[in-house]
């Protein structure tokens, strides 16, 4: 008797990146919050550090470092639904965009944190002669910054909440929790990968520059 063979089909490595990532809306909305959510953890220390700079300044230039990975891939996050819906794409129209007061807060949250972080590593790398040109940059960036980040955070801070529960609180992708379609839920596995792949990168960038720190703690050392 001859045996049948049944033909299983193998996804192509782009078919498997695909789904990897895709998660769709609520894939982006996901990984944004999740990312907000690392977000506001280390900006919670950097935040200690600043009321103690002094014996803290080591800690407030790594975990500023650290920083960099994940906002890059919030603002990545951010900016890839802002352009897939200005691009008319089907699912991010039906999506609809963010309250309206966000939208026309959202420049202001993007420049100041560029400035933020642009000003801050030139310092770090200037070294303390340009305390007197970049510090007043670096300083009252932040101040602005952290007028308009109180207010983004303060909005979404429920959805972050929702997306870590989503994700990593151990709930079925399949589930209806916050309405969420099943088509919606695919792209769990790349948003940790992303989320992980980003404070990695922040934390190997810390480290190697390290040795930055060094002019910085001496001078305040005297």
């Amino acid at each position: 008797m001859a045996i049948e063979r049944q033909t299983v089909a193998v996804p192509s490595a782009r078919a498997r990146v695909r789904r990897l990532f895709d998660g769709g809306t609520t894939g982006n909305e996901r990984l944004t919050a999740a990312t907000g959510g690392v977000l506001i953890v280390l900006l919670a220390v950097i935040g200690v550090t600043i009321i103690k700079l002094g014996p803290l300044l080591s800690v407030h230039l790594f975990v500023g470092t650290v920083l960099i990975g994940p906002l890059a891939l919030k603002l990545g996050s951010t900016g890839y639904r802002f352009v897939r819906y200005y691009t008319s794409d089907a699912r991010y129209r039906s999506k609809g965009p963010p309250p309206l007061p966000l939208r026309l807060m959202a420049p202001m949250v993007v420049i100041s944190t560029l400035v933020v972080f642009i000003s801050g590593v030139a310092l770090l790398f200037a070294g303390p002669s340009s305390r007197g040109t970049l510090f007043p940059i670096h300083k009252l960036s932040f101040f602005v910054w952290v007028a308009f980040a109180a207010v983004h955070v303060l909005a979404h801070l429920p959805t972050v909440w929702d997306a870590l529960r989503a994700d990593y609180g151990g709930t079925s992708a399949r589930s209806d929790v916050a309405g969420l379609r099943q088509d919606d839920a695919n792209g769990r596995a790349g948003r940790a990968l992303s989320l992980a792949s980003a404070l990695t990168l922040g934390v190997v960038m810390a480290v190697l520059v390290i040795p930055e720190f060094g002019p910085w703690l001496a001078n305040h050392h005297h």
